[in-house]
């Protein structure tokens, strides 16, 4: 990868890291609550397990590996403040929303992250996001053929920096490390069969 385009990321990396945070009384309002179950088992047992929800919801969500037409993978650079680097490199990816399957959800997600939209998507693979205390069941699709079409979109408390690279500087970027989140992580194993499975159809 060039230097000047790492510079780039960096710069990103530095201006969107916390500097100061302070934890807030309990709101009225919040976005993750939990609901308290008892489940008797087949064999007879009793537990009592803990379901996380996300805005009242299970939180599913849409990852998307996005190639545009000029060969180019989206990234997002944005805040993840519980993480020890308080920033994270990831992939277009949002909350599946009510009447929405994951593909509507996809789309819509890249529409509005990037004002990007995909000639196809296919979806590469689906998986819980934590089984032990939540329902969120992610799906990962493959969007090619991406074309900007809109400016950005992004909910109020929302900041998603953009970052286009190659196919070949994501996995540079994967091995050096930028990658943390367990979603990029395996949207780019998924993505990297994927496009495996295809160059070997064309042949």
């Amino acid at each position: 990868m060039r230097r000047e385009k790492l510079e780039e990321l960096k710069k990103q990396f530095e201006e969107l890291k916390v500097v100061e945070m302070q934890k807030q009384r309990y709101r009225e309002k919040t976005f993750l609550t939990s609901e308290l179950y008892e489940c008797r088992l087949k064999c007879g047992r009793v537990i009592f397990r803990e379901k996380l929800l996300k805005g009242k919801k299970e939180g599913s969500a849409a990852i998307i590996f996005a190639l545009t037409k000029q060969g180019d993978v989206l990234l997002n650079v944005e805040p993840r403040v519980f993480t020890k680097e308080t920033v994270a490199l990831g992939f277009p990816a949002g909350y599946i929303e009510d009447k929405e399957d994951a593909l509507m959800g996809a789309k819509r997600e890249l529409l509005e992250e990037h004002g990007y939209e995909a000639e196809e998507m296919v979806l590469l693979d689906s998986f819980y996001q934590d089984e032990g205390c939540s329902a969120a069941y992610n799906q990962i699709f493959f969007a090619s053929g991406c074309q900007r079409v809109a400016s950005q979109k992004l909910d109020k408390d929302e900041i998603i920096y953009p970052f286009l690279v190659s196919l070949e500087e994501v996995f540079e970027l994967n091995r050096l490390g930028y990658f943390k989140g367990a979603n990029s992580k395996l949207a780019i194993v998924k993505a990297k069969e994927y496009i495996k499975r295809r160059k070997s159809c064309v042949k």
